[in-house]
């Protein structure tokens, strides 16, 4: 397979359904579409909170992603056939789960309830 389609294919399809995350957030809590854990399905609140973080997050990173690996394609096609595209993907999608996981314990204890600014 060609590196650039290869690329493309990897990188430029998360990269796409991250923006139609972004452009297009879940209104409401639900089981198919959105950033769903038990704890961000506890209430609106949450929900709110972690998809809005999330889809800035991803949409970020994989943006950075798909121009690395695109970069990388016309700089060395041979490594870009390999394993590299689908690391840098699943490395994005790490990057947004850890950092909205964090925002998450910062602002929301266990329960659900907003964490009150001391």
């Amino acid at each position: 397979m060609d590196a650039f389609v290869y690329v493309l294919s990897v990188n430029g399809l998360i990269f796409l359904l991250s923006i139609i995350f972004y452009f297009i957030p879940p209104k409401k809590v639900n089981s198919i579409y959105g950033y769903r854990t038990h704890r961000t399905m506890q209430n609106k609140d949450i929900w709110d909170f972690a998809n809005s973080l999330f889809s800035i997050t991803l949409l970020k990173y994989t943006g950075i992603s798909f121009i690395a690996a695109l970069l990388l394609t016309f700089v060395n096609p041979s490594l870009m056939n390999s394993w590299f595209p689908m690391a840098f993907m699943i490395f994005t999608l790490l990057i947004s789960i850890i950092s909205t996981e964090k925002a998450l314990n910062e602002n929301f204890d266990e329960e659900g309830n907003r964490k009150t600014k001391k």
